[in-house]
């Protein structure tokens, strides 16, 4: 592939992320479902690692984790690579271990949003700021309702895998 190939790609990625960043950022969190948000950033990260690969999803991962810390508060730097580690590691299980459809999307995506959590959890034990009770009344419903969004997710980077990914352009 070509340099002018490989940007093409890359944004028709993007421009692929946009709406799903405008649902997470500006339209779920108006209207959240039992006090719960999805988290669909992730899930995103997910659908191109388990397309695309190890090394994409890690560039992709790197990329989402980098537009999360800059415009979501409290940010501390660690999204960027988390989603960068996880996009690695979803992408290398999708394509050694498990297979590169919807199934393998939905195990890949479903463990890093227990993996978020869990990280999540384990900070405000930490830190004491509530109990481990009340943390999983937010964190399951929230992981749920993530997953709900997954096959509407898996539909858009299919599609944009289908016409641009892999090494269709070359």
């Amino acid at each position: 592939m070509t340099r002018r190939d490989l940007f093409h790609k890359w944004l028709i990625y993007a421009l692929g992320l946009l709406p799903v960043w405008l649902l997470d950022a500006y339209l779920l969190p108006r209207y959240p479902l039992f006090d719960v948000t999805p988290m669909l950033l992730p899930l995103a990260v997910a659908a191109v690692a388990v397309s695309e690969g190890a090394y994409a999803g890690t560039g992709f991962g790197l990329a989402v984790g980098l537009l999360w810390e800059v415009a979501y508060p409290a940010g501390f730097g660690g999204m960027v690579f988390g989603l960068a580690l996880a996009g690695m590691a979803m992408g290398a299980l999708a394509q050694y271990a498990l297979s590169q459809s919807f199934w393998g999307y939905l195990l890949c995506s479903a463990g890093v949003l227990i993996l978020l959590d869990g990280l999540r959890i384990a900070r405000g034990l930490f830190t004491n700021f509530a109990s481990l009770p009340a943390m999983l009344q937010v964190a399951i419903p929230e992981c749920l309702w993530s997953l709900a969004w997954t096959p509407l997710l898996w539909l858009l980077f299919r599609a944009i895998y289908r016409r641009v990914g892999g090494t269709r352009l070359a």
